[in-house]
Formats: C-alpha cells, sequence, structure tokens
C-alpha cells in the first residue's frame, strides 16, 4: 500500500516555514526531520506518525484516533500513529505536525 502523497503534500507544505526540514522516504511512507530528528511522517498504513513527549504517549494512546506506532510486537516509544479521519481538518492536521516538529526541534542535533 502506497503512501497518501495528497496527506504528504499537506504536512510538506505546513513545515515549509521551519528551518533546518529535511524529507526522507522511511518505513513505505515519508518523514520529515528536523535536524536530524525525526519530526513527522506519513505512513503507508495511512494517517501520520508524530513524535511525541515520551511521558504523553500514553495518555495520546487513550485517545481513540491514537495508535502505537512501528511493529506489534516492539512499537516505537516517543511516537503514536494518528489515524486519517481526524486529518481532514486543516487545524487538527496542524496541531498534530506542530506538535512532532516542536518535540524534534526541542532535541540535539544529529
Amino acid at each position: 500500500m502506497a503512501y497518501d502523497e495528497q496527506l504528504a503534500e499537506r504536512v510538506r507544505d505546513l513545515l515549509q516555514a521551519r528551518s533546518a526540514v529535511t524529507e526522507k522516504k522511511m518505513f513505505g511512507g515519508v518523514a520529515w526531520m528536523i535536524n536530524g530528528n525525526m519530526a513527522v511522517g506519513v505512513s503507508r498504513r495511512g494517517g501520520i506518525f508524530v513524535r511525541v513527549e515520551p511521558e504523553e504517549a500514553a495518555e495520546l494512546l487513550e485517545e481513540l484516533h491514537v495508535g502505537e506506532f512501528g511493529p506489534k510486537d516492539s512499537p516505537m516509544k516517543g511516537f503514536v500513529l494518528v489515524d486519517p479521519g481526524i486529518l481532514d481538518d486543516e487545524h487538527t492536521l496542524a496541531l498534530w505536525v506542530d506538535r512532532g516538529a516542536d518535540r524534534a526541534s526541542s532535541m540535539p542535533p544529529k
């Protein structure tokens, strides 16, 4: 399954004003890094994966539209997968993209 290219374009547009952003094909989708730290990406499974504060992840996973990101037996810590159904709204998409970008920006450059 290919990733949603329209969703990727919307994410790209939201990140264009930020500095030190790079784009890379990853996990069968596309991801954006800030200073070398993965911030957000469009998943081939649908939706976006978002870097979050590790201590926020458990609380976010209680929301209906948020799931674990990565292999079922070892999901990636500090990331969540946001269902595509709630991302049609530009404001909601921007909130999630900003959350991931802010978290990646707060980390030491790689």
